[in-house]
């Protein structure tokens, strides 16, 4: 894999973790954000971080001096092969970034918006100069260790731009998804968010805390999720037959008036409920502390789904090497 030229503009959280993932892999990264504190927080969330991604597994290029912190959005873009864009979740603000990138980027250079619920056709529609380089590349958080990638392409987007896109992300270690069309909120933030959804109904109504419905999940179908998602999880559940009998037995109960897909009003009492749940949950352990064991539990998931031929990773086998030796 050579080393190439990447940009981030917009350096929150998913900006940072892009940023964590592209110097990881020995690419060179010139970063965008006009906020006054945005480098000194990327750089903090780095040396925060960076022992994990050491432990994880580095390219032997990799290094936190590859990243620019650049004053303009011209700057970061003008060379970069690939163009990571994170600004926040607002349409016209995304199609003014991503116009401003599509005039100032090399023609060849692909324009990825980690956008989590606009569609490719909408964000290109202000790319005059090559819409047909613009794309959807979702992320998930964090974005240095999920490995899920959701590509989509738009109306005008090229073929051969995505199939470069694909292969770009892919010798990232990620898990680039191409999806078959284009849809508000892709594929898993819709799946999330109906789980939401319902899991706000049940804290509003009475009928469980914020811990309890976390546990439902941890304990249960989240297991399984974990390495089948829940197709393949339901094709189980339905004996030597499969999902045609999952279906024959369990379909009925689609009729049944179980989950409310309408989010319920987010009012004070509770968004109490959901603040005070999930702060009580915490205890006194602290976000830092609990990005770091989230990281650690999420290393070990991905070398059991190694194990399992589920996701071949020499990263994580890597890491386990080395958490081995330590433990030793």
């Amino acid at each position: 894999m050579s080393q190439r030229t990447m940009a981030v503009v917009g350096t929150g959280v998913i900006g940072n973790g892009w940023i964590a993932r592209f110097l990881a892999n020995g690419h060179r990264v010139f970063a965008y954000d006009p906020a006054p504190e945005a480098e000194a927080n990327t750089r903090r969330m780095l040396d925060d971080s960076w022992s994990t991604l050491v432990q994880y597994g580095i390219h032997k290029d990799a290094s936190k001096d590859n990243l620019t912190f650049v004053q303009n959005l011209e700057d970061a873009v003008a060379h970069a092969d690939l163009i990571q864009e994170n600004v926040p979740e607002r349409e016209t603000l995304k199609k003014q970034v991503l116009a401003s990138i599509d005039h100032h980027a090399k023609p060849d250079a692909i324009i990825a918006s980690s956008t989590s619920g606009y569609m490719p056709s909408v964000l290109q529609e202000a790319c005059v100069k090559n819409p047909e380089r613009v794309i959807v590349a979702h992320p998930f958080n964090p974005v240095y260790l999920i490995p899920l990638v959701e590509i989509a392409g738009g109306k005008q987007t090229a073929i051969a731009t995505i199939n470069e896109a694909k292969q770009i992300y892919d010798e990232l270690n990620m898990k680039p998804l191409v999806m078959s069309g284009e849809i508000d909120g892709h594929i898993g933030d819709r799946l999330m968010e109906a789980l939401w959804r319902e899991a706000l109904h049940i804290v509003n109504d009475g009928v469980a805390t914020t811990e309890e419905v976390d546990k439902a999940i941890v304990y249960g179908p989240g297991l399984r999720w974990a390495l089948m998602g829940p197709f393949l999880t339901l094709h189980l559940a339905g004996g030597n037959e499969g999902m045609k009998h999952m279906l024959e037995q369990f379909g009925p109960a689609l009729k049944l008036p179980w989950t409310r897909l309408i989010a319920p009003e987010l009012t004070e009492d509770l968004k109490k409920k959901v603040i005070d749940g999930t702060s009580a949950q915490c205890g006194e352990i602290s976000i830092a502390d609990m990005e770091h064991r989230r990281d650690r539990f999420l290393i070990k998931l991905m070398g059991l789904l190694e194990e399992e031929g589920f996701w071949p990773s020499e990263r994580v086998l890597a890491y386990e090497r080395n958490i081995d030796a330590v433990e030793r």
